[in-house]
């Protein structure tokens, strides 16, 4: 949660996962668990989203992806990432996916540009959902298109 502006109370966490599920029936995807393959131990969860909120890129679908910091750096979110973008162009026939982070995110932003997204400065925008002048308001966005364009 470095990059978040809070950490989440159990009630919170149980409400997360309550929207993921909503999510899913909504719109047929969503947020996937993700766990270690040796193990099946839980670690975060990677997938698609569409964002609630309104900005100059909105309506559009997001990928995301929040992992347990213990597996920071492993590659395991560039390989969860790389799937999910497989199942939204060649399943779901998405035209295009957006991410976005705070811009200290560099290990997230990474893990963008590994999956093959390209940040354009002048799209670069501020957080609705966060007040003026909080730490985290300034974001990054990037893009990346089914047709490679």
């Amino acid at each position: 949660m470095e990059f978040m502006p809070d950490c989440m109370t159990r009630a919170e966490s149980d409400l997360l996962f309550e929207r993921i599920n909503e999510h899913f029936k909504k719109y047929g995807f969503g947020l996937f668990a993700a766990e270690l393959r040796q193990d099946q131990v839980f670690i975060g969860f990677v997938g698609l989203a569409v964002p609630s909120f309104k900005a100059h890129f909105t309506p559009c679908v997001e990928i995301g992806w929040r992992l347990a910091a213990h597996y920071w750096g492993c590659g395991l979110a560039t390989e969860g990432a790389r799937a999910v973008v497989k199942h939204a162009f060649d399943e779901l026939a998405l035209d295009g996916l957006v991410s976005f982070t705070v811009l200290g995110n560099i290990g997230s932003r990474r893990v963008m540009e590994k999956i093959g997204m390209t940040h354009d400065a002048s799209e670069d925008f501020d957080h609705p959902n966060l007040p003026e002048g909080h730490p985290l308001r300034r974001h990054v966005l990037y893009r990346l298109r089914r047709d490679g364009g």
